[in-house]
């Protein structure tokens, strides 16, 4: 059975990626394994639309109206709201890279990142994805994530990014029964050796986990707990916006 145009669609959008933010025609049609006449097609539609954008030399990237689009999803939108003033005082208190995540299948996806020039560097980006296994907030929200989910992150693979990234399913149950012990996680140098990351859970308005937040501190340099506290009165400060017990 052939593929829908939807799925073809889907298919040219999914082309793009943090790595790879614009695209040439040809590359459009090789990534998303489309022929040339046909990924021409569906660029041109999205394009007309404003879902992608044709710069200058040729090449395309994702458009404004897309960003719109996706700006209205609701677990977004109403979170990054009330987490937004949390975030701004913690990032005033501690100058360092504050984040706000959720649980998307088996990935975090940043909603927010606040960040200043003196900063420790980070991959994260706004929309950008990230494993559970071995961030801060994604250690924070596996551990009270369903049973189901945290058995099929810890059969793995669990990919390595540094020499501390914790690979062994032993070694992230005794971290994610850590988290839920003290309400905190850290990942230290497991995404890049220069950070540490400290973590805590949000509630929403039923009690359950909806988000995690973060700072990123230099590993080197950083003591991971004066920070616990702020980062503890952050989360909690968000779970009673969304209307948390």
């Amino acid at each position: 059975m052939g593929q829908t145009v939807t799925a073809r669609v889907l298919r040219v959008l999914g082309a793009f990626s943090g790595e790879r933010p614009d695209l040439t025609l040809t590359e459009i049609s090789r990534r998303a394994s489309l022929p040339l006449t046909t990924a021409h097609r569906i660029v041109g539609e999205l394009a007309d639309w404003g879902a992608l954008e044709r710069a200058d030399d040729g090449r395309y990237r994702v458009g404004l109206r897309l960003w719109e689009v996706g700006a209205l999803a609701p677990r977004g939108l109403g979170l990054r709201e009330s987490a937004m003033p949390f975030l701004e005082d913690l990032y005033e208190v501690t100058r360092q890279n504050v984040q706000l995540a959720v649980l998307d299948g088996a990935e975090v996806v940043y909603l927010e990142r606040i960040s200043g020039r003196g900063a420790v560097n980070v991959i994260t980006r706004v929309g950008g994805r990230l494993p559970l296994h071995a961030t801060g907030v994604g250690l924070a929200l596996l551990a009270h994530a369903d049973p189901e989910l945290q058995e099929q992150v810890l059969a793995g693979p669990l990919k390595r990014y540094t020499p501390k990234t914790m690979c062994r399913p032993d070694e992230v149950r005794r971290a994610l029964a850590e988290v839920r012990r003290s309400d905190v996680a850290m990942s230290d140098g497991q995404i890049e050796l220069v950070a540490l990351s400290i973590a805590a859970p949000v509630r929403g308005a039923r009690g359950d986990v909806v988000a995690a937040l973060s700072v990123v501190v230099p590993a080197a340099t950083s003591d991971a707990l004066p920070y616990i506290p702020v980062v503890r009165a952050a989360a909690r400060g968000i779970s009673r916006a969304l209307g948390a017990p």
